[in-house]
């Protein structure tokens, strides 16, 4: 569908803006453009400068990174040996600590002994005693297995093994006791 617009045609009203002639306003946006390049090339020059120094900054603090990563790496090396040495000192305290046990353990030991027996093999592993030896007498394995049950020291006194061996002169008793020490304070 057409349509068709039978009204008069209104006369438009035509806006003129007359600008007064003004000779320095050529002079005024020359001068702008030249304030504008200069400013631009001055930019330019800025960035130019600004990157100049941020590579010798650069350069400067690689350098200090090398020296700081040659320090860090001596400090390490002191933080292991420090370790290292605190290991071996606690290793020595505890050895120095633990150093008396066998001399309560033999001095105790040696007052229990009875005149017909002796010991021929000594352990000592957790605490935990095993004594192997040899006796003339089963009279004298009881009173050591008693002298060791009295003196408060040994606990848990067990005979694990006992065999006569009549083949020898005079007949040897072998035996095996298993005992825990734990010496009074």
């Amino acid at each position: 569908m057409i349509k068709v617009n039978l009204l008069p045609a209104r006369p438009r009203k035509a806006i003129a803006i007359e600008l007064p002639e003004l000779p320095w306003l050529g002079i005024l946006f020359g001068f702008l453009y030249v304030v504008v390049f200069g400013y631009g090339i001055y930019w330019y020059w800025d960035l130019g400068r600004q990157a100049t120094q941020l590579a010798a900054d650069k350069a400067r603090l690689e350098a200090e990174l090398k020296t700081l990563e040659g320090a860090i790496a001596k400090g390490k090396a002191f933080r292991e040996k420090a370790q290292e040495l605190e290991k071996r000192v606690a290793a020595i305290d505890l050895i120095a600590e633990n150093q008396a046990r066998p001399v309560y353990l033999l001095d105790a030991l040696a007052d229990m002994i009875p005149r017909d027996l002796w010991l021929t093999t000594f352990e000592e592993k957790q605490n935990q005693l095993r004594l192997l030896g040899n006796a003339y007498s089963s009279t004298a394995l009881s009173d050591f297995m008693s002298n060791l049950r009295v003196s408060g020291g040994f606990k848990d006194v067990d005979l694990v093994l006992s065999r006569l061996d009549p083949t020898k002169t005079p007949p040897l008793l072998t035996f095996e006791v298993v005992s825990t020490f734990r010496p009074r304070p």
